[in-house]
């Protein structure tokens, strides 16, 4: 068992949800932030109003905005930095990395400029840490939700099973369920595209389009993920798991998504800027359809709605003619050539 002290950075609505997971277990937790009215807004009143309003944090919950103190004497390091701000972020915690660390990351995203997975960025920083020491955690979870205790199950993956199980037991309790999956690549590609296919369904219930629109986009969209997810390594059994169809359905369907209220504001005729600056929050999913588009050229991979939503987003294509497009394309067939046996296995 891990020592009784870890870290979280950042203090968004996400890293303290899953703060007080960590905190409900027992576990002594130190919340990072660079926001000093937000540490003091933790330590004082046990809130963190602007992202999870009109809750209480346990006690066992404490905030800083330095570094060392976060790190010092903590046994897991759990990033939930903004996919853009990963980077810097990994890098303000590297002087105070050691071999024996535990890093999990709960980010949804690629890296903008390189295009690279959350584990690839966290693992050029953090030198000092082997592969296997990397986890990352995944699946269908709103912050809201976990916040409140409602029920909810994810999926943690590592190469490594041992690190993977001293995550799952970090995790997991009677309203927290964990299962473990030695797929990285899979886990992280389907958290970071449901984005995308998340942005359309909130355009499609924003255009009243109905839930047969939303069955269809959310399948077809299943599908695109899966293209993309086999061609860059993935297993394509992940995507029928939590971090695939699980994830991909909570966050088309629930108002607690960013990216749906994103996608739905869109609909309604707000610019990008106007949605970004209404939402207030960091969306995922528009970096991450610019990220996929560029991915799908790079791997030679059809993804007709995120090229779909790549126009709208960036090109000011109208909602309802992106809409059109997709319905009248050439026919095919449904069953695409998305998967291969995999031999990806745990490392012991």
């Amino acid at each position: 068992m891990l020592n009784k002290k870890v870290s979280v950075f950042v203090a968004g609505s996400w890293g303290t949800a899953l703060a007080s997971v960590l905190a409900d277990n027992g576990l002594e937790v130190m919340i990072w932030s660079r926001n000093q009215k937000q540490v003091e807004e933790i330590n004082l009143k046990h809130t963190n109003s602007k992202y999870l309003p009109n809750i209480s944090l346990s006690d066992r919950i404490k905030a800083t905005t330095s570094i060392e103190e976060a790190m010092n004497g903590t046994a897991a390091v759990i990033i939930v930095a903004p996919s853009s701000g990963m980077r810097e972020v990994a890098s303000k915690i590297k002087p105070y990395v050691h071999e024996d660390h535990l890093i999990v990351h709960a980010t949804k995203g690629f890296e903008p400029k390189s295009l690279k997975r959350m584990s690839q960025v966290i693992a050029e920083e953090f030198t000092t840490i082997e592969e296997e020491n990397i986890a990352v955690l995944s699946g269908p979870s709103h912050a809201e939700e976990v916040i409140n205790k409602s029920p909810t199950t994810v999926v943690i993956s590592s190469v490594n099973l041992k690190a993977a199980e001293k995550v799952q037991d970090l995790f997991i309790n009677s309203y927290f369920r964990v299962y473990t999956n030695p797929d990285i690549i899979g886990v992280e590609i389907g958290a970071a595209l449901k984005n995308i296919i998340a942005l359309g369904g909130g355009m499609s219930d924003g255009l009243s389009f109905g839930d047969n629109a939303k069955a269809a986009l959310i399948t077809r969209g299943l599908a695109e993920i899966a293209r993309l997810g086999v061609a860059m390594g993935a297993n394509p059994l992940t995507f029928i798991g939590l971090a695939g169809i699980g994830d991909l359905v909570v966050t088309c369907t629930s108002q607690h998504s960013r990216n749906w209220r994103a996608g739905y504001l869109l609909a309604q005729g707000n610019t990008l800027d106007e949605t970004l600056k209404k939402m207030g929050m960091v969306v995922e999913g528009i970096k991450t359809t610019q990220a996929a588009y560029e991915l799908s050229k790079i791997y030679d991979i059809k993804m007709p709605i995120a090229s779909e939503l790549y126009e709208v987003l960036f090109n000011k294509k109208e909602p309802k003619f992106a809409v059109e497009d997709l319905m009248g394309r050439v026919k095919t067939h449904e069953m695409e050539d998305i998967a291969k046996p995999s031999s990806k296995k745990w490392v012991e």
